[in-house]
């Protein structure tokens, strides 16, 4: 990447009464809504469960099959999507994923058998809202911000907490009133509508536009790429990573995360609450509500982390998770009680609450690997959403009703809990990895 003659820690400038915003938020912005454009899918599956086995007949289970391979792809995709945007930078990275995930929903409405399905579901969008996964959050604020690490963090990942808000009760609506198809189509064209503001504002790195990350004292210049490609990177990351036992329970404790979000909640709640007699509007509702929660949440847990140990943060907040879930199969009926409101509450406060002082861990235990490292604990909290997706479909099958998902669910979130806080024992003397060239620390 070619730099500027100058590159100068960015002072804020006053023009009259008008103050130079850094251009840092700028680009914090412009990844904010390329985030809500491509979390439109994450709120598909939930709606489209049953109309689609109501029109092709196909089981529970073979649809949760293409929701599983769209979560396991998401999070594979991650570590080497992160090298991807080192190697040819977080604008053209970004700008294909959008595309990625407009052309595997908008196909969708020409479909008539699974296979098709999954190879548009779960392969094409995989891809695509895997180029966009957190490890897109850990780069940019790892490039643009020394202060506020965090917080951003936080407020980026509420994105897709965002996103999901704006589309569930859309999309409930307009499959309720123009079936699945207009759905799809919704959620192409809202990813399809970002590319332009992407490739318009977003910048790849500081040194571009003649400034210093936000709060750096000194000259940023961007990493030096390490030799060989992007897959080369990645792996050589997960290889020195895999080496730190913090890796493995960041890793086991974010599948636990991926498993009782993304894959139980996220595939199954509508279907769940329909199941006891509930509408899908009023379902997806809910979940929006959680999104909505979920953006409080998120946020401040992006200002916890930048003033509490993160070990604790994560302690607690999978602690309170499982107890929620273990009480929630005696929550559903068909009208909304005021118990399940208090749920929903809860429970979205403490949906991606995890992410912000997981990303911190991965760039104290990993340095500047940290983006990619975090691509890989990422990948395994997609590997256990997946895992969930289908496995929760199958049993619904099998057992006509989803209340052993629930607690197996919960006991896994308490177990979650123990395996963060086992992570102070590996606090002092970490055998940091070289670093794999991704993105300044």
């Amino acid at each position: 990447m070619a730099v500027g003659p100058l590159v100068r820690p960015y002072r804020v400038q006053h023009h009259g009464l008008v103050k130079r915003i850094h251009p840092a938020w700028l680009v914090a912005a412009v990844a904010f809504v390329a985030l809500v454009g491509a979390a439109g899918f994450r709120a598909t599956p939930g709606v489209m469960l049953h109309p689609l086995h109501e029109e092709f007949g196909w089981s529970l289970g073979t649809i949760s099959l293409a929701v599983s391979i769209n979560l396991l792809l998401f999070g594979l995709t991650a570590p080497f999507a992160a090298a991807l945007m080192e190697r040819f930078g977080i604008r053209r990275v970004v700008a294909y994923a959008l595309l990625l995930v407009s052309a595997g929903s908008g196909l969708t409405v020409f479909m008539r058998h699974s296979w098709e399905l999954i190879a548009l579901w779960g392969v094409l969008v995989g891809l695509g809202t895997g180029s966009m996964a957190l490890a897109f959050v850990a780069t940019i604020t790892g490039r643009w911000f020394v202060k506020r690490r965090g917080l951003v963090t936080g407020v980026l990942t509420a994105g897709g907490a965002a996103g999901q808000l704006v589309f569930l009760p859309l999309l409930a609506l307009l499959v309720d009133a123009r079936g699945w198809r207009a759905a799809a189509l919704t959620v192409a064209a809202a990813a399809l509508v970002v590319v332009p503001l992407v490739l318009w504002r977003l910048r790849d790195h500081p040194s571009e536009l003649g400034v210093t990350a936000y709060g750096a004292d000194s000259d940023l210049p961007p990493a030096p790429v390490a030799p060989g490609g992007a897959a080369r990177r990645a792996l050589g990351a997960l290889r020195d990573a895999s080496r730190v036992p913090a890796f493995w329970l960041l890793a086991g404790g974010f599948a636990i995360c991926g498993a009782t979000t993304n894959g139980l909640i996220g595939t199954h709640f509508i279907p769940a609450a329909h199941d006891h007699g509930m509408t899908e509007p009023v379902a997806a509702s809910l979940l929006a509500l959680i999104g909505l929660f979920d953006i409080v949440g998120t946020i401040a847990s992006g200002w916890l982390t930048d003033r509490m140990d993160s070990r604790i943060l994560l302690g607690w907040y999978y602690a309170l998770r499982g107890a929620s879930l273990l009480v929630l199969p005696a929550l559903f009926a068909a009208t909304v009680r005021p118990s399940m409101v208090v749920f929903i509450l809860f429970y979205g406060l403490d949906w991606v609450a995890t992410v912000p002082p997981t990303v911190a861990l991965c760039r104290e235990y990993f340095g500047a690997s940290g983006p990619v490292v975090f691509g890989w604990v990422f990948a395994s909290h997609q590997f256990g959403a997946a895992i969930a997706a289908t496995t929760t479909g199958l049993l619904r099958d099998r057992l006509g009703n989803y209340d052993l998902a629930w607690y197996v669910a919960g006991g896994l979130s308490i177990s979650a809990a123990a395996l963060s806080l086992l992570l102070f024992r590996a606090r002092r003397g970490l055998p940091v990895p070289a670093p794999v060239a991704v993105a300044a620390a």
